[in-house]
């Protein structure tokens, strides 16, 4: 009964989090809602007794992820106001996904009431169960191939983020190491002698 109590809890707050991140009109606040949604998904996935998958969910996705993610929300000049016109415009599309995400949840809980032993409550394990092993087993045997495009996929994403950080925009100030290295002292500071001035 108390598991049923923090799942509904968690699942409110992971649904109000995922408002937030799409009708948030500040980005940083919408990654913020992003990251609450994620640490709110790690604590589910606890719940279901699935640890390395809420660790690896925290440390990548809230301690990397997204901190690359506000890096360029917070380097690019993003036009707030052309964005809520897209959020009007976009409108029928989101109502659409959603109407199928509910389609989708009731035929779900649908199923749960026909009695099948495929949705079942799981039975928990022992202590001595490692659902790690068991994850590695299958990741890089059966799925190695899904696992090396996901990880292409990741990198190029940081790469596409470096780039959009570095490019060049008007009246943007920027270091020439080079210049700096090769300055002198003749360069930087001038003597001036002049006379004592007396009232």
């Amino acid at each position: 009964m108390l598991a049923l109590i923090y799942f509904y809890t968690l699942a409110f707050v992971l649904v109000v989090a995922a408002v937030g991140v799409v009708t948030a009109r500040n980005p940083v606040h919408a990654a913020l809602f992003l990251i609450l949604s994620f640490v709110t998904s790690a604590i589910l996935w606890l719940l279901l007794e699935a640890e390395f998958l809420a660790m690896v969910l925290v440390l990548v996705y809230v301690g990397a992820v997204m901190v690359l993610f506000l890096f360029v929300v917070m380097m690019l000049d993003v036009n707030v106001e052309g964005g809520r016109g897209r959020f009007t415009r976009y409108a029928p599309f989101g109502g659409l996904i959603a109407a199928i995400m509910f389609m989708e949840l009731g035929f779900v809980v649908w199923w749960r009431n026909l009695g099948l032993p495929v949705m079942e409550t799981p039975v928990p394990h022992d202590a001595d169960y490692s659902n790690t092993k068991e994850l590695g087993a299958v990741l890089y045997t059966e799925h190695v191939y899904a696992f090396e495009l996901a990880a292409f996929i990741l990198l190029l994403a940081i790469v596409a983020a470096i780039v959009l950080t570095m490019r060049r925009r008007p009246g943007l100030k920027t270091q020439v190491v080079s210049e700096q290295v090769k300055i002198r002292r003749e360069d930087r500071v001038r003597i001036v002698k002049m006379e004592a001035e007396k009232d």
